[in-house]
């Protein structure tokens, strides 16, 4: 990826929530039902940036969502360009297969996220080194398939964004005296740390060889994003 910043030509661009290497829809190895969710479905997880400036950040994003079964959204304005000649020039060969979707605003990935015939989040959860409750907190429960969703690194996510949804802003811990973590580290850290939660539950089973399944794809009921 390269900079400068680009709009996505004709609002969403990219916008396909099935990589090819997802199955045909069937319940997978390694895969456990939930009295709530039923067989897990891809995405495990839409992890959303919000206007994000830092090309490497959003490209060591990138595979952590390939490597983890997750959905990559990206609002805009963006700092780089995620064209593929730009990413074919960044040595990302795993773009493709990430299939990123891109937004012209927040209130567009909402509607693209509540769209009948895509998997949707019910709940979104916003991260910032303002919250004063940790996603490590007994009480937060991270579905699969809901957003977790992070700011810029410069600016972080927009004050407006954390007061429409007060009960869904959560932190990383960390020391006092420490201002905040590389984002590209934060985003790894949260969707591992949801996993986990999920493998100890029985939400979430590995196969023999202790890796991810691979997920089919099937879309939810249609409904809105929601706080």
């Amino acid at each position: 990826m390269a900079r400068p910043g680009r709009q996505p030509a004709g609002g969403q661009r990219g916008l396909s929530p099935q990589p090819p290497s997802v199955p045909a829809p069937a319940l997978a190895a390694g895969t456990a039902p939930t009295a709530a969710h039923g067989p897990l479905t891809w995405p495990l997880l839409h992890v959303v940036l919000h206007q994000p400036q830092i090309p490497n950040n959003t490209g060591n994003i990138g595979r952590t969502c390939v490597a983890t079964g997750c959905a990559l959204h990206l609002v805009h304005p963006l700092g780089f360009d995620t064209s593929e000649k730009a990413c074919r020039r960044a040595g990302l060969d795993y773009w493709p297969r990430l299939a990123p979707a891109e937004h012209p605003d927040w209130p567009a990935l909402c509607a693209h996220l509540s769209a009948p015939d895509r998997p949707f989040p019910r709940r979104a959860w916003l991260f910032s080194t303002r919250a004063t409750r940790s996603v490590a907190d007994p009480s937060v429960r991270i579905e699969p398939a809901d957003a977790v969703v992070f700011g810029s690194e410069t600016r972080g996510l927009p004050d407006q964004l954390l007061a429409d949804l007060p009960a869904r802003v959560l932190s990383l811990p960390m020391l006092p005296a420490e201002r905040s973590l590389n984002l590209a580290t934060a985003v790894c850290a949260v969707v591992y740390l949801v996993m986990a939660q999920w493998i100890r539950a029985g939400t979430l089973s590995l196969d023999p060889a202790g890796r991810l399944p691979q997920l089919p794809l099937r879309p939810r009921p249609a409904g809105t994003l929601t706080p």
